[in-house]
């Protein structure tokens, strides 16, 4: 009897979502490693999830309020389990990690369900992870969003494919990730229903976002942070409060406009849409209604962190781009008939736009002191309360108390911190050299504090402890 070996077929758009896991879990370890992670926004989730693991109050000390009040992402009490088995920030890297990349399964099958051939629907996953906000998202901290992106995938998919379970799963998802998601699914809401003819599912998606939209901006942020939504301070220019905002988009159509079309607002449209220009077709970009509100928020607002390819403010418009090259493919279009060519054009998208040279460039800053902020590190065993930069914050998170040494706080009540930790090279952001001498100079003189550790600009005071305090204020000749 002849054995012939047992032949396992394995799926290439598997093995580009693994090696693509992979790679930004690296480049995003690394990037904390080299202490270039931030207190805003990385440090806020890691605390937050670690205090809920603990059974504790997730209130976020140096953001001011509980990690509901910040955007009522309740997807962090789910990823919060992850750190029930070991409390380790690295958590968050694989999660978004893996998020990032799983969103090319996917439109893989959304692919082959539009009819599209087995090797195109292959490519357009890995036109999905080359898409240059997938790896510059990576390497922005942390953001919930980013389990969105596969949900909103996963959720045409579900509908085009009337599962009705797997859809309200989606939803749910996509609902804990962040408030404003709620209008992206209004949106895809009525794209299901006028144009994908998937009356259930447009209902649902309408009514859930419609919901929770109301529920999170009215109740759930207020009542957690004690102030509006965000969003009342990004679009403040309209009005202070939601209400006044959408009245004023209504009735201030020139104001509108005039935010719209800027220089600014065309080069972020070029810099989204010029790695996939060639997939898109007049015919077909129905699909972008569900992105809509996104991009209008995005054009609208005036901070350009919002208008880049760098941050995951455009990251729920990538599912719908994809969705509109699905459907002009699916009928021919295009302007690459060959694999190799759109790989191509892609390839050279990405090595212009993504962030990868930052590893040999920007995250390379802090190497002169590198050593000297692990050894101060090393010293801070308990955890105790801690005033440190923004930097090193992400480092220290695992804590109830941690505050940051920044502008607006130069005065800041040192006697409820057992550790202070300060880098005068690179005090981060928004800091200065300056600032730190000022706090350095305080805790020299300060009769509780004693310098534990000082190399390189690195300083680590500690607090001593009541007894030691007593003994001093006893010491002859005191």
């Amino acid at each position: 009897m002849s054995v012939y070996p047992l032949k396992i077929k394995i799926n290439p758009v598997i093995i580009a979502i693994i090696i693509s896991s992979l790679i930004l879990l690296a480049c995003s370890s690394l990037r904390h490693a080299l202490f270039q992670s931030n207190a805003y926004d990385l440090g806020i989730f890691d605390n937050g999830v670690y205090l809920i693991s603990q059974g504790q109050e997730p209130f976020v000390s140096f953001r001011g309020l509980h990690i509901l009040g910040d955007h009522a992402a309740y997807i962090l009490y789910i990823i919060a389990l992850f750190y029930k088995i070991h409390p380790d920030i690295h958590w968050l890297f694989a999660i978004q990690a893996i998020s990032l990349s799983l969103g090319a399964l996917p439109t893989y099958q959304l692919s082959l369900q539009a009819g599209l051939k087995e090797i195109q629907a292959q490519t357009l996953a890995f036109v999905y992870l080359l898409y240059p906000l997938i790896f510059n998202v990576n390497l922005f901290d942390f953001h919930p969003e980013v389990i969105a992106l596969p949900a909103i995938l996963y959720a045409v998919l579900a509908a085009r494919s009337n599962n009705i379970l797997g859809f309200i799963v989606s939803i749910l998802i996509i609902l804990g990730c962040k408030e404003v998601l709620s209008l992206l699914l209004i949106a895809m809401g009525i794209w299901l229903l006028i144009f994908e003819k998937k009356w259930p599912y447009g209902a649902i998606a309408i009514c859930s976002g419609l919901f929770w939209f109301f529920l999170s901006t009215e109740f759930i942020i207020p009542h957690f942070s004690q102030a509006p939504p965000i969003a009342v301070g990004v679009y403040s220019f309209l009005g202070n409060s939601l209400a006044e905002i959408t009245l004023n988009i209504l009735l201030k159509p020139g104001l509108v406009l005039s935010k719209i079309f800027t220089l600014a607002n065309l080069e972020y449209l070029i810099l989204l849409l010029i790695p996939l220009i060639w997939g898109l077709s007049w015919r077909h970009l129905t699909p972008l209604i569900g992105a809509t509100p996104i991009l209008f928020l995005n054009l609208l607002a005036e901070n350009p962190q919002m208008k880049n390819l760098t941050q995951q403010y455009s990251l729920p418009i990538l599912p719908f781009l994809l969705l509109a090259i699905i459907a002009n493919l699916a009928t021919g279009g295009g302007w690459f008939k060959h694999q190799k060519w759109i790989i191509l054009w892609c390839l050279i998208s990405f090595f212009a736009l993504a962030k990868y040279g930052y590893f040999t460039s920007k995250y390379l800053t802090t190497l002169n002191n590198w050593q000297a902020t692990r050894e101060a590190l090393s010293y801070i065993q308990t955890q105790d309360n801690v005033l440190t930069t923004d930097k090193i914050a992400p480092h220290l998170t695992h804590r109830p108390l941690l505050e940051l040494a920044i502008q607006g706080r130069e005065q800041t009540d040192l006697e409820p911190f057992q550790y202070v930790l300060l880098n005068q090279r690179h005090p981060g952001w928004p800091s200065s050299p300056e600032l730190v001498t000022g706090l350095v100079k305080r805790l020299q003189k300060h009769p509780h504090f004693q310098l534990k550790y000082h190399q390189d600009d690195v300083w680590l005071f500690e607090q001593s402890s009541a007894l030691e305090q007593l003994q001093k204020a006893h010491k002859p000749g005191l």
